[in-house]
């Protein structure tokens, strides 16, 4: 039987709030008692709203924060204490690629020195070697070797983000953290980046982890993805399940949002209501039962606990079984009068300006 590459059992990272003279101090807690498996050689990735914990549960994978409670196991050994010389072996062989191309690169250093720093630090290699793996590392990620000597400032977004690809893959890791690697760039330049990673994967033999919003991002190059609300995964399952059969409201929601290059096509109804509550006080029961159109008094006392079904499937939900055999228990909030008035404004703006554009009325 396969074991896992990485896994973390019950992980939690709490922050403390702001500093307020005779007030009790709140704590946010970005990831809440996360247990989660990453087999070797696959695309796991990590969905969710912003401030859903995405990134925060990325990190705390990595080692690059401390857990305030759970543990992390990589390879089978424990690395939540981990520390100096172990902890800088992990920083090999674990590896992440930042969402912001223009702030995680040096502006005072070459692309030499910025993609040449993991080896100065994990190999022995003389200077000349070092270039030789530099221009070799730039090859490899779509870059002509001469530009080396060049700055940051002197790329694109997508270059830019090719050498941090490089720089990732400098130490050879055996594993591979894309913070929302595309969500900066470019629409006509994503393509490109996901596809390098793609072949990179095959390439090295590499594990990857992909922390991003882009859900046809996502859909193209994941194995599994696990959708995040507040702090807590409420579905895990394969990429087909996920997109063909989404069981969580929460994921309905996000799949029924994500826009369609398709003219004319039907397209489902969002029925995501109202904005992400404060994680600083989270909702009782059920956390998504403030916005979800299912909610029920159950929702609202007790949280779900974690389903595992067939498959290996995971998610937590009162009454996934019932949403998802009778659909017309949906209870969706109608819209108020003021937005049925924005939207009569909006739309006879549109037909003001189509009119125009053929001459039918002067402007």
């Amino acid at each position: 039987m396969t074991l896992p590459i990485l896994e973390c059992s019950d992980l939690t990272k709490t922050f403390p709030g702001p500093t307020r003279l005779f007030k009790r101090n709140p704590h946010v807690t970005a990831v809440d008692r996360i247990s989660l498996q990453v087999m070797p050689g696959e695309t796991l990735a990590i969905v969710g709203e912003s401030g859903s914990g995405k990134s925060t549960l990325g990190r705390l994978l990595l080692r690059l924060l401390a857990p305030s409670q759970g543990q992390v196991f990589y390879q089978g050994e424990e690395i939540t204490k981990a520390s100096g010389a172990r902890l800088n072996q992990l920083r090999r062989e674990l590896q992440i690629i930042f969402q912001d191309p223009f702030a995680s690169l040096n502006p005072r250093m070459t692309v030499e020195h910025i993609v040449g720093e993991p080896l100065w630090l994990h190999e022995s290699l003389s200077g000349s070697q070092r270039q030789e793996k530099v221009a070799e590392l730039l090859q490899t990620v779509g870059l002509p070797a001469v530009w080396a000597r060049r700055y940051p400032h002197e790329f694109s977004g997508g270059q830019r983000q090719r050498i941090g690809i490089a720089r990732a893959l400098a130490s050879g890791p055996k594993l591979l953290l894309g913070d929302e690697p595309v969500s900066a760039l470019d629409v006509s330049v994503q393509a490109q980046v996901v596809n390098l990673l793609e072949s990179l994967k095959q390439q090295f033999g590499l594990t990857m982890i992909v922390v991003a919003h882009g859900l046809g991002v996502i859909r193209h190059m994941s194995d599994r993805v696990a959708v995040m609300y507040l702090g807590q995964i409420v579905e895990l399952a394969t990429v087909e399940e996920i997109f063909d059969a989404p069981l969580h409201p929460y994921t309905q929601a996000l799949i029924a949002s994500a826009p369609r290059l398709q003219p004319g096509a039907a397209r489902q109804i969002p029925v995501l209501q109202g904005d992400l509550p404060n994680p600083a006080a989270p909702p009782k029961g059920c956390r998504f039962h403030t916005r979800c159109p299912y909610v029920s008094d159950e929702c609202r006392v007790l949280e779900p606990i974690q389903q595992v079904i067939a498959g290996g499937r995971q998610v937590a939900c009162h009454r996934w079984q019932e949403i998802n055999r009778d659909r017309s228990v949906i209870t969706v909030t109608p819209p108020s009068d003021a937005f049925l008035r924005r939207r009569a404004l909006f739309d006879r703006a549109v037909k003001h300006r189509a009119l125009t554009s053929l001459g039918e009325i002067t402007p």
